[in-house]
């Protein structure tokens, strides 16, 4: 293993809060592998790069030798996570669940590595309790403590209804800490009462309480608004080489430095010399096609990374766009429709003809062929093509 010191910093890389840091020291002075948890919910079938986030961490959890825990919330997943929530969440069926961790278990091993992950799934401990052991689990927190929750106080104070099983799930996630014996728990830092819980019922179970790492939401292809697949900032792990690529090639600038600290694997001292790079005068550009071809390679292949500026249609690179591209700006207040970018910015007459094109299959975002369904998102900037001659690059500002 690597010294403490080392491990401290790799593990606090990117990370927004460590609890408690002096705790986690002294178990890594222990020298032995550590019991590494993360919970997700398969609540889609589908993972974005702001997912990755978290799997990123485990990774590098199991680089440093320790055993990587990742738990699969299929009994969680019933009941909805009203982390952030201003309304109670419809629950999944649990077939809904299962075939949504399936495709997850399919999706993280681009990221993780097998032989050295071991997969969990709640529904092992907790279909097991009894009402009993349920009672005795709920006896361990008060109505008061969960109402400080900041998600469940605004929907208190606001006469929002609370339904009785939301207050179950924080008290489950904090048993599976609980059940699988972990040292250590990661999650975004909306999960931050969840992962205290963990700590609290820990002590009441007579185990050592876990530590936490919290890892900040990724911000969208925006760089304003957390990644997400309904405000169309997102790139999907599942996407084509050039359709991630062309994405991760257009983000702002200044949100390139974020996606290598949180999404590369790179070391700091080589992201720090890309920094000097541009600071020098290299082209920013070059350096967000370094990072694209990381990503790709790592979800698609190195030969699908080298090949993405193409599958794209990305001209930037080989210099085949016309000099006189025109430039265009529309205002926006949040991500939109292609269909309404491409009406803003004057690319066709109206949006009929929009709709006309896009059902034609002659409308293209850097090259490749979009629908209807498309979401430009607010801070990007995409060559767009509407038939065969109308095209221009556009950024969509905010208002």
């Amino acid at each position: 293993m690597k010294s403490v010191e080392e491990q401290l910093a790799l593990i606090k890389r990117g990370a927004e809060e460590v609890l408690v840091e002096s705790e986690l020291v002294e178990k890594l002075k222990r020298g032995q592998p550590l019991r590494i948890k993360a919970g997700f919910d398969p609540t889609a079938p589908d993972l974005h790069l702001g997912h990755t986030v978290l799997i990123n961490k485990l990774r590098q959890f199991q680089d440093l030798g320790h055993q990587v825990i990742f738990l699969i919330g299929d009994f969680t997943g019933m009941i909805g996570d009203p982390s952030g929530k201003s309304a109670t969440r419809p629950p999944l069926t649990r077939e809904q669940v299962l075939d949504n961790a399936e495709t997850y278990k399919q999706q993280v091993f681009k990221i993780l590595d097998p032989a050295k992950t071991e997969v969990a799934f709640n529904s092992t401990w907790m279909d097991t309790l009894t009402p009993a052991d349920f009672i005795r689990l709920a006896s361990q927190y008060t109505v008061a403590r969960m109402l400080e929750r900041d998600d469940f106080d605004k929907r208190y104070t606001t006469n929002q209804p609370i339904a009785i099983h939301e207050f179950l799930y924080p008290l489950v996630q904090g048993y599976d800490s609980v059940a699988l014996k972990a040292d250590v728990e990661l999650g975004g830092t909306d999960q931050k009462f969840n992962l205290l819980m963990g700590r609290e019922l820990q002590r009441a179970y007579g185990q050592e309480a876990q530590n936490i790492v919290t890892m900040p939401l990724l911000e969208g292809l925006d760089g304003v608004k957390k990644m997400s697949k309904s405000l169309g900032n997102y790139v999907g792990i599942q996407e084509a080489p050039g359709v991630m690529y062309s994405k991760l090639v257009s983000i702002p600038d200044t949100l390139m430095w974020r996606y290598f600290e949180l999404l590369s694997f790179r070391s700091m001292d080589e992201i720090d010399q890309f920094r000097a790079d541009v600071a020098n005068g290299a082209n920013p550009r070059d350096i967000k096609i370094k990072l694209a071809e990381e990503i790709v390679a790592r979800f698609h292949g190195e030969e699908a990374a080298a090949n993405a500026h193409r599958a794209a249609g990305n001209r930037m690179k080989e210099g085949e766009l016309p000099e006189d591209l025109p430039e265009i700006e529309v205002a926006a207040a949040e991500a939109l429709p292609i269909a309404a970018v491409l009406n803003r910015a004057g690319l066709v007459k109206n949006s009929a003809m929009a709709r006309d094109l896009l059902n034609g299959g002659a409308v293209k975002v850097d090259g490749v062929v979009v629908g209807r369904d498309f979401m430009f998102a607010l801070g990007a900037t995409h060559v767009c093509q509407a038939g065969k001659k109308a095209f221009a690059r556009v950024t969509l500002k905010a208002e």
